[in-house]
């Protein structure tokens, strides 16, 4: 029996079995469909989060100090070490074009004129550069030392006026603090800066460090001035007065230029001054904790493995459908057998092989196993657009795996007819043409 008749044959049983077929097919199409769509949205993460690192990013390094082994991320475990006379000595070193503090702000409210919206952790102290001038819409970087702000659209557009470069916004901190912030530019995104901050899009208000976040320090007594002197004490004997300064939960050090050469050692440079007895940082680090910098892409490379071993997890789910899909299969295919037997008997009485008989339920199983993979693939493709167009994420179709599901699919026909094409195969001709 050539290919092509047991081809015709095969489609003939199942389009005879309409329904019993369809259902067969049902547990591979929701297992590779789980896969294709789950997949797709891992990768549409993946590219959302590393498209939203410029190569002007890819040269800062952020910084904090913790234990070694301290797990969970960026500032897990992190310690307020770093002052101000710290971060004004890594500027100057030869290896380094720029070092900032960086502190999220506790706040109550934003008010613009009469309006007021709730504002929580959407005040961010940091430096000038820290927002690039070619993230700007319009206006300017901040000033050090000014009382003004950058924002993003998400915060210029909470109120029923947008918010636009030269307008006054009052701030009011926990405790019911009050200080006024004039806008002086606006950002071209909603989504943030660095992993510090995440990549999701919500209102953020950028500030100098100095002064919103010194005299916040001062008064939580995080350093800064007398509320800061009791926070300081003892670890501050080669350091200065680095007691009474504020003193920094993150900071970010630019390398001159995103060269990895030029990042090593900005890196290099910064640790060792951070680590040495010449810095605050060194007495009140003690002995526990130690300075980690890191580059946004290499703090992104930890959630990446994290969706990796989230994206295999599902995987694996979608592989137990796979599995009772084909368990499904092969339960039809024995029962299809137990159907025919007579058929089988009245080929075998005319001259077919057992290899004839072996092919033709076997490329039955194999056409239910394609079937459910062309349909999986193209649901799990419609999954992946609809989840990816529904979180905002470019969306990227993992192709490979498109071509491994039409794989799969074939394999587990294979694999779950394979039993019954075999029995079947050898069913003796003289029985089968007996069996009623």
């Amino acid at each position: 029996m050539n290919p092509l008749e047991s081809l015709r044959l095969a489609w003939r049983s199942i389009r005879g079995h309409k329904l019993r077929s369809a259902l067969t097919t049902l547990g591979i199409v929701i297992g590779i469909a789980a896969v294709i769509a789950f997949v797709s949205l891992g990768a549409s993460l993946q590219a959302g989060i590393i498209g939203d690192i410029s190569p002007d990013d890819q040269r800062n390094l952020y910084g904090w100090a913790a234990e070694p082994d301290t797990e969970g991320g960026p500032l897990a475990g992190a310690q307020p070490v770093f002052t101000q006379d710290d971060l004004a000595a890594v500027e100057e070193l030869e290896e380094v074009d720029a070092a900032y503090g960086y502190a999220t702000i506790q706040t109550q409210a934003l008010s613009n004129g009469n309006e007021t919206v709730a504002q929580g952790n959407g005040l961010i102290a940091s430096g000038p550069s820290y927002i690039r001038e070619d993230e700007l819409a319009e206006g300017r970087q901040f000033q050090m030392g000014e009382r003004e702000a950058v924002i993003n659209p998400a915060a210029a557009g909470q109120f029923e006026e947008n918010v636009t470069v030269g307008d006054n916004l009052t701030v009011t901190f926990l405790g019911g603090e009050r200080t006024t912030v004039e806008v002086v530019g606006i950002t071209k995104d909603s989504e943030g800066l660095s992993p510090f901050e995440g990549f999701e899009a919500s209102p953020r208000v950028y500030v100098p460090t100095d002064p919103y976040y010194v005299e916040q320090a001062a008064r939580l007594g995080i350093g800064g001035g007398a509320g800061g002197d009791d926070a300081g004490a003892g670890g501050n004997e080669s350091g200065g007065d680095g007691g009474s300064q504020a003193r920094f939960l993150a900071i970010v050090v630019e390398a001159p230029s995103d060269d990895s050469a030029d990042i090593d050692a900005a890196r290099q440079a910064a640790a060792d001054y951070l680590e040495s007895d010449r810095s605050d940082a060194s007495d009140l680090m003690g002995d526990d904790l130690e300075v980690q910098l890191q580059t946004s892409t290499e703090l992104l490379q930890q959630l990446e493995d994290v969706l990796g071993l989230l994206r295999n997890f599902i995987v694996g789910i979608a592989a137990i459908s796979l599995l009772v899909g084909s368990i499904g299969i092969a339960n039809i295919m024995l029962v299809s057998v137990t159907e025919r037997t007579r058929e089988i008997g009245i080929m075998k009485a005319v001259g077919a092989q057992n290899r004839d008989v072996l092919g033709l339920f076997l490329t039955e199983a194999v056409i239910l196993g394609v079937i459910g993979a062309i349909l999986g693939t193209g649901l799990g493709l419609v999954g992946g657009y609809i989840g990816a167009q529904y979180i905002e994420l470019p969306l990227v179709y993992p192709l490979e795996y498109v071509a491994l599901a039409i794989v799969v699919g074939m394999l587990v026909g294979v694999v779950a007819g394979l039993y019954p094409a075999w029995r079947a195969a050898r069913t003796d001709p003289i029985d089968a043409l007996r069996y009623e």
